[in-house]
């Protein structure tokens, strides 16, 4: 199932909230040895993920970490303003319509098309329900091709480098999510997917939390 659990309600899922921790580890340390900082039990963290951001995460059944992404709003501190302002060419993007998404993460053993789609579909249905316009991300340019696959590619707004290590900024307009592709790719319907952003938020609409 999908959880959408901000970073204050990860300890409620301690086994969920580790296995994320460590897959994000293997993923961007090990195997994309990125500069990032692992900490004292093998969690890659970053200052991010100390402003309470919201983790979209396909779990298990086994209640473990299958795939994730991050959110944080753009109106508050983000990678793209902070490290990557030169991708679009200084100038800030912020609004409350635009989320930024980081950290796509995939497990090690998952089925890497099946829940890159099942998170892709969380992501687009979690920007119909408050009514988001983009998310925008910073990404190798070697996920382009993952994000065409599942018809949902990002416009690029900037790149850095040269070849499938450099480094882009892309925006994803909520409004051209292909969410009906992906349901039948995933073979999850609209009323399970409802009801996981039911369970998750469990307010209203217009909920404070949200604004």
């Amino acid at each position: 199932m999908i959880r959408y659990l901000y970073g204050d309600q990860l300890k409620k899922f301690p086994n969920l909230a580790e296995s994320m921790f460590l897959d994000r580890a293997a993923q961007f340390s090990v195997r994309l040895k990125w500069d990032v900082t692992l900490d004292e039990n093998g969690w890659e963290r970053d200052v991010y993920d100390r402003h309470n951001p919201l983790y979209l995460i396909w779990q298990n059944d086994d209640h473990s970490h299958g795939g994730s992404m991050r959110f944080l709003p753009t109106t508050g501190p983000t990678m793209a303003a902070d490290h990557f302002s030169d991708l679009s060419d200084g100038v800030a993007i912020t609004s409350p319509l635009i989320w930024e998404v980081t950290r796509f993460c995939l497990a090690p053993e998952c089925d890497n098309a099946l829940v890159s789609a099942r998170l892709m579909l969380a992501a687009a249905e979690l920007g119909h329900k408050f009514h988001l316009r983009h998310a925008v991300g910073v990404f190798d340019r070697r996920m382009s091709a993952i994000y065409k696959r599942l018809g949902w590619g990002p416009e690029i707004v900037g790149t850095r480098g040269h070849g499938r290590n450099a480094i882009c900024l892309g925006l994803w307009d909520f409004g051209a999510a292909p969410i009906d592709s992906l349901r039948k790719r995933t073979g999850i319907g609209a009323a399970t997917c409802r009801n996981w952003l039911n369970q998750s938020f469990n307010v209203p609409l217009q909920g404070q939390r949200i604004a």
